[in-house]
């Protein structure tokens, strides 16, 4: 996995990357009540705000993490958002899309360098 300073992760499964929020990130934000999913096949450049999601607490947008396209979304939020704060690195991925350039990749945070950040 990369990492983005923003709290993101970011997985690449084939061709694609998936992308959703750290552990420290939902934990952050306390219950989340409410996850607005971008539309699929929307064209997307690094910090177009793309996920809207509201928690007990506040509201955050997530942030493109690299320029590509939205080619899938994780509809489960929607009927269960809680899924943020259950399994953060797994079920509740928020997208998936297709880089314009995967060795954007590259200037992401390691593990390592991520945890860093958070302590």
């Amino acid at each position: 996995m990369k990492y983005t300073e923003e709290h993101e992760w970011l997985r690449v499964e084939d061709d694609l990357v998936v992308v959703g929020i750290t552990e420290y990130a939902a934990t952050q934000l306390g219950d989340v009540v409410f996850v607005e999913l971008p539309e699929e096949g929307l064209e997307v450049v690094k910090d177009d705000e793309v996920v809207v999601i509201e928690s007990v607490k506040a509201a955050s947008d997530i942030l493109a993490p690299l320029d590509g396209e939205i080619v899938e979304v994780n509809t489960a939020l929607t009927d269960n958002p809680g899924l943020v704060n259950e399994d953060p690195t797994g079920a509740a991925w928020f997208f998936k899309m297709k880089l314009e350039d995967m060795s954007a990749m590259d200037d992401l945070l390691d593990e390592a360098a991520y945890k860093a950040l958070i302590e």
